[in-house]
């Protein structure tokens, strides 16, 4: 059996590092933020050439507290992607605003940048692109009608960490960046755990604020705030992976790399990298009209799989109220129903690349 992901094997590797930091923050008793998740903070956010890291509990609670320093609430309009994982909609609702979608680009899967404009409205507050599968978005052409028209940048990097556009690292191009470190990222906790980034020192002070119910001296709360702190064992585990993401980065990259070459005459569509951006490969998707015998054809073999993501979120049930419906987006639409993700981890052989893209082939040769 081919597993989608190995994180048993991932731990395996460096048991000994993250068994000495999950001891030293036992001995210390720092159980929810403390000295390990500051060391984490600084330590990402410098890999990240941002200027402030503010970790919190989930990268869905980066989301909403990014939302909310940049000043989205009830009335507001924030434009985003309909085709990501539904925290990114769910974040800007919990704020009381409203999400404003665009299509995606056909070949990268990333927001239609020349479709932006043309949503912006007095309402509008915020630009919210997702860096999708661990590429990041054609960001130059965000930030200049985010300028023109005064509008906040907040990037979804929760797939990204590590990706760069144009030599310069997500995490630090917009106004604010989320990351996620549920355990299947590429930079994953042993839970649950996120992160924002910026270079704006209001903002992170605001956001420490709000994770932390809204106080600075304990039991003195000058907003209102939430219960989104970051646990001690999370950063320490985090740190130690941190040290190994680079090497993780390439392994993920080459592998991603045979994939393409294998699959080069396959039928499927592979992803598209771009020239000027560098793709971390959190998910390899390929896309097919055919997914549905591929993926019989897989479990067939024991190749585990994934699908991000079924169904774009202007159809979703949870969101119904938002007034989509079918043809509304009609390349988020198209890419649902075909994308289908191979197995891809650093931990992954060359071998076990080659026997998933052999059945791929075989599945559209039959």
């Amino acid at each position: 059996m081919i597993p989608y992901l190995d994180l048993k094997a991932q731990y395996q590797a460096i048991k000994p590092e993250i068994d000495a930091a999950v001891l030293k923050v036992l001995e210390s008793t720092e159980y929810v933020l403390g000295s390990e998740v500051a060391k984490f903070e600084e330590e990402f956010a410098t890999y990240c050439n941002a200027s402030y890291g503010v970790g919190v509990n989930s990268g869905t609670s980066a989301l909403h507290l990014a939302l909310l320093a940049a000043g989205v609430g009830p009335g507001s309009e924030v434009i985003t992607v309909p085709y990501t994982f539904i925290a990114t909609t769910a974040a800007i609702r919990y704020c009381g605003a409203t999400p404003v979608f665009v299509d995606i680009d056909a070949a990268t899967y990333m927001m239609d940048v020349a479709q932006i404009e043309a949503k912006i409205t007095p309402r509008t507050k915020a630009i919210l692109p997702v860096h999708l599968y661990g590429q990041p978005c054609d960001m130059d052409p965000i930030l200049a009608i985010a300028k023109k028209h005064n509008l906040i940048v907040i990037e979804d990097a929760a797939q990204a960490h590590g990706a760069e556009y144009k030599n310069r690292r997500v995490g630090s191009l917009g106004d604010l960046a989320i990351f996620s470190f549920y355990p299947g990222k590429n930079l994953g906790a042993y839970g649950e755990a996120g992160m924002v980034t910026t270079n704006n020192a209001e903002f992170a002070r605001k956001i420490r604020l709000l994770r932390n119910w809204g106080t600075e001296q304990r039991y003195y709360h000058t907003m209102q705030g939430f219960n989104y702190r970051m646990e001690g064992l999370q950063g320490a585990i985090l740190r130690v992976k941190l040290q190994h993401l680079p090497r993780w980065t390439e392994a993920r990259r080459t592998n991603a790399a045979l994939y393409s070459k294998l699959l080069s005459t396959s039928g499927v569509v592979t992803p598209t990298v771009v020239a000027d951006r560098k793709h971390v490969f959190h998910v390899y998707a390929i896309r097919t009209p055919r997914r549905e015998a591929l993926t019989g054809f897989l479990q067939a073999r024991e190749i585990q799989f994934g699908i991000h993501y079924p169904e774009p979120i202007h159809l979703s049930r949870a969101h119904a109220d938002l007034g989509g419906k079918r043809g509304d987006f009609p390349i988020s639409e198209t890419v649902s129903e075909q994308i289908l993700s191979l197995p891809l981890f650093p931990e992954m052989t060359r071998d076990q690349v080659r026997e998933v893209a052999a059945a791929v082939i075989e599945a559209h040769a039959s």
